[in-house]
């Protein structure tokens, strides 16, 4: 079963109401809402593409060490996967597809970061529950999203909505701002340019892992030789 195949089988079950969910519909409409207005307006054709520059960053990972994508790209291309936190289900089930394909992106020089605003304890969180052995980074105020073109400001109505769920942002992201990124996947080749670049403002929309090979091999079809 393809990841978006699993996507769409929770979601299906989650806006059923099929236990273990049980919310109400307005709460499923509330979402659709705010997905609908984010991608009409835009916000997703703003963010870096393929053939842009990577902005460098520094982030610290879950135990507070300072990883850099300058350090990571010296040995090969960087794959990267923007998620909004441990409590998004959606971003939980990507980052499983992706340790499933890590042997793959490793296979071909590449290493593998996922980046969210939440604080590190929720990162060794989803760490520990989704058994990654690839860094997740703790990009605090969505400073690096933001450079990508990711960051966005939530409604107030979503906003609303998610303090009636008990899903206090502020609280796992040590940030105020009720801000998120849209979930995005990027290639960076070592020189800092980007291969593939996939965001959707849908955030129950989610590429397989296995699209972003082609982008690895050309990365390691134009490394020079020694």
């Amino acid at each position: 079963m393809s990841l978006q195949e699993r996507l769409d089988a929770f979601k299906a079950d989650f806006e059923a109401g099929k236990p273990p969910y049980s919310v109400p519909y307005t709460v499923i409409e509330t979402m659709h809402r705010a997905t609908a207005e984010l991608i009409a307006s835009g916000a997703a054709t703003r963010a870096l593409k393929a053939g842009d520059k990577a902005p460098a960053f520094t982030l610290p990972d879950p135990d507070g060490r300072p990883v850099s994508s300058d350090d990571l790209l010296r040995t090969g291309p960087l794959v990267i996967s923007f998620y909004r936190g441990v409590w998004c289900p959606y971003c939980n089930m990507e980052l499983q597809a992706l340790q499933a394909a890590l042997p793959e992106f490793a296979a071909l020089g590449a290493k593998l970061v996922a980046i969210s605003p939440q604080l590190p304890a929720s990162s060794r969180k989803s760490s520990r529950q989704n058994e990654l052995s690839f860094p997740i980074l703790s990009d605090g105020h969505n400073d690096v999203a933001d450079a990508f073109g990711l960051r966005f400001q939530m409604p107030d109505y979503l906003i609303e909505l998610y303090r009636g769920l008990k899903n206090d942002l502020p609280a796992f992201n040590g940030d105020p701002s009720w801000t998120l990124p849209m979930p995005a996947r990027y290639v960076i080749d070592r020189d800092g340019t980007i291969l593939y670049a996939e965001v959707n403002p849908d955030y129950t929309r989610r590429p397989d892992p296995q699209d972003m090979l082609p982008a690895l091999r050309q990365a390691n079809a134009t490394q020079p030789t020694s």
